[in-house]
């Protein structure tokens, strides 16, 4: 933090408790010069008292007043500069005109302001030096020439050592503090802006690690919701047909156990995905967004190349229908190659469809359509009213299918529609673009 400008403001007195100055050792040297100003001008003031016929004492009184304006130079710059320009014709203020106009123009007090005070402190000890010169010289008429330009160049000369070398100085010292403090106001800046590129930097981090943690649990819901549905279906028909009908029953066990050992593959696959990647990011310790980005973007990519396709529907319907379910495929168009993130999402949007028809309309017919359009492919799973006399499995619902499957398809730039139908059952519409999404 520096001393200057709005931190200066905002300090208090824990940095103004010595009136004007901010420093002990300012106020240290500021009184000790007019210490010395004021017994300069004080013995001076004998010899001022000598010259005018004034008692002593009263041109010591006069001199220790002068002087002791020096103490006031940080505060006001200017009059101490003119003090000492009304004490030029007394012979008396030679420190205290140093040092004051070293202060005016080290201050921040307009250059124009500056210039004139030193100009009228230039002639004013130019027309000084010149008169008393002019006194001591005796000029004899041969030698008047010589006289008369050794008073003149002799005075400008002791005019100009006096006045530019302290205005030098303190246009120096001036412009090098201020560019101290420009510096230092530019570094807290910087540190500013790093502090609140750091924090949007932790934020990215934290949204990339979410939207992480929420792909995988998309992935998890699809993966497990409908093989583990279909296990469900499975298990209360083979329940219902055992002592009836027990080589029915057999085929149902053994359809348990296929979609037991493909739910098992599938979450191995992913679980070994996620070990794959970046350990710290999968914990959700605090790493950088460039760590997070990668490790999400490799976990995403194998997750999508190693994910089902969209030639694989037949298979997903096929599983229903051995659960019982009265589904219907009709493909229009010709397939064409698509990118795997478009054949990943249609195949999840059409099982979540036909999990949610075995969880919420037991024995309702089902019908899934594919269109292949050339820019784009549309999928339609709709049902119709659940079926009364057939048994539900009562399978549990957590609500985030239809959620899950909006974003799946909304983060390809495509669009998702789903609602009841006029016949008493449900549709599931989506449309995804042939090329890739705008994800």
């Amino acid at each position: 933090m520096t001393a200057t400008g709005a931190y200066r403001e905002g300090a208090g007195t824990t940095t103004r408790g010595y009136w004007w100055w901010e420093r002990r050792r300012s106020v240290a040297l500021d009184v000790g010069l007019a210490l010395l100003s004021a017994l300069e001008c004080a013995l001076e003031g004998v010899a001022f008292a000598g010259d005018t016929g004034l008692p002593v004492p009263v041109g010591v009184v006069f001199g220790l007043l002068a002087g002791a304006v020096l103490v006031v130079r940080r505060r006001w710059p200017i009059a101490v500069v003119l003090v000492a320009m009304a004490t030029t014709p007394a012979e008396m203020g030679f420190l205290m005109g140093l040092v004051g106009l070293y202060t005016l123009a080290a201050s921040d007090v307009p250059r124009r302001i500056t210039a004139v005070l030193m100009g009228m402190s230039l002639v004013g000890t130019f027309i000084v030096t010149y008169v008393r010169l002019r006194q001591s010289v005796s000029v004899q008429s041969g030698d008047f020439g010589q006289g008369q330009w050794y008073v003149p160049l002799t005075s400008l000369f002791m005019s100009l050592g006096l006045t530019a070398p302290p205005v030098l100085f303190g246009l120096y010292i001036g412009a090098r503090r201020r560019l101290m403090e420009s510096l230092r106001e530019r570094a807290d800046s910087l540190e500013r802006e790093l502090s609140l590129l750091a924090d949007r930097a932790e934020e990215r981090a934290e949204w990339a690690r979410t939207e992480e943690r929420t792909r995988i649990a998309r992935e998890m819901h699809d993966v497990v919701a409908h093989r583990v549905s279909l296990m469900v279906v499975h298990a209360a028909a083979l329940q219902a047909v055992a002592p009836k009908d027990p080589a029915k029953a057999v085929r149902n066990a053994a359809l348990v156990g296929d979609m037991g050992r493909q739910a098992l593959t599938e979450l191995r696959e992913m679980l070994g995905v996620l070990r794959t990647g970046d350990p710290a990011v999968t914990r959700g310790a605090k790493v950088p967004l460039t760590a997070v980005g990668e490790a999400a973007a490799a976990a995403a990519a194998a997750a999508t190349e190693d994910g089902p396709r969209l030639h694989e529907v037949e298979t997903l319907v096929g599983q229903s229908r051995a659960a019982g379910m009265t589904v219907e495929l009709s493909v229009d168009g010709e397939a064409c190659a698509y990118p795997p993130e478009v054949e990943q999402t249609a195949y999840r949007v059409v099982q979540e469809a036909l999990t949610n028809v075995h969880k919420h309309a037991a024995g309702a017919k089902t019908w899934v359509r594919l269109a292949h359009r050339g820019s784009e492919v549309a999928m339609q799973v709709e049902n119709g009213p659940s079926d009364g006399a057939a048994t539900d499995a009562g399978l549990p619902s957590g609500g985030n299918g239809l959620v899950g499957m909006r974003e799946r398809v909304l983060g390809l730039g495509g669009v998702f529609v789903s609602g009841p139908t006029d016949a008493g059952g449900f549709r599931v519409s989506a449309v995804l673009p042939a090329a890739r999404g705008a994800a």
